[in-house]
């Protein structure tokens, strides 16, 4: 009886061997997520902007708290443009944007982490295309870089940049860094909106709302524009290979 008590393993020792599967790790984020959004459904963070915030919370710890939640919300794919909106509206400008901000790279980076410690593994033998490849070496060789462009383009999806990100080589500094520094400017615009809401006839609020829409129309033009760029490249390459072709 000893013996056999020795030799089996305890529920931490087989939950150990189940984690070092890279796709056991996997299916545990997707489970994460799931059950993140599951919590999201439930607790409808967009309350915020009708009922406000808590009467009991407030100062410094009601800046800490939301900053928090914000994090958590973003990492289960809560759209940001919500939570500014309420970050505006509940704290004002200066203090809304500082927080708002904070709460970006606190979700940024738990959404990096779990990428990085459950997914990495899994997902990165599946880079064999051509342009993930092409992707993944740019992330991971001009992190910083590529990722402060993606972080000043709308209309990029925040979340799924996060874990994307994580299965790229990108370092953890420059992550967080062009996340901090690209988000300052979309972030800023949303919670001027959100702290004007009640007079939207304000200079403040119609230059918030012009600069999300002229930034918006930007983005549309630059992905039109590599739309057609990609289509063109795709038509010069399968006619060089019918000429090819013919050739022969």
């Amino acid at each position: 009886m000893l013996e056999s008590a020795v030799s089996s393993p305890g529920p931490a020792a087989r939950c150990a061997r189940v984690l070092r599967s890279p796709w056991a790790r996997l299916v545990l984020l997707v489970v994460l997520l799931a059950a993140a959004g599951a919590a999201v459904l439930a607790f409808r963070p967009e309350r915020l902007l009708a009922d406000g915030w808590p009467a009991r919370q407030t100062g410094v710890v009601a800046v800490a708290v939301f900053a928090g939640a914000y994090g958590l919300c973003t990492a289960a794919f809560v759209p940001r443009p919500i939570l500014n909106l309420a970050a505006g509206a509940l704290f004002g400008a200066p203090l809304g944007t500082v927080t708002a901000v904070v709460g970006t790279v606190l979700g940024s980076a738990i959404s990096f982490g779990l990428g990085r410690l459950l997914g990495q593994d899994a997902l990165r033998p599946l880079l064999r295309g051509r342009w993930l490849r092409a992707a993944d070496r740019q992330l991971s060789r001009h992190g910083f870089r590529s990722m402060l462009a993606l972080r000043l383009l709308p209309g990029v999806p925040f979340a799924a940049v996060n874990y994307c990100a994580a299965v790229s080589r990108m370092g953890w500094l420059p992550f967080l860094l062009a996340t901090a520094a690209g988000s300052v400017p979309s972030t800023g615009a949303y919670v001027i909106a959100g702290s004007h809401a009640a007079t939207p006839t304000s200079p403040a609020f119609v230059a918030a709302m012009l600069f999300i829409g002229v930034t918006g129309l930007g983005a549309v033009a630059v992905a039109w524009r590599k739309r057609s760029r990609f289509g063109w490249r795709v038509r010069a390459a399968r006619a060089g290979g019918e000429s090819g072709g013919a050739d022969a």
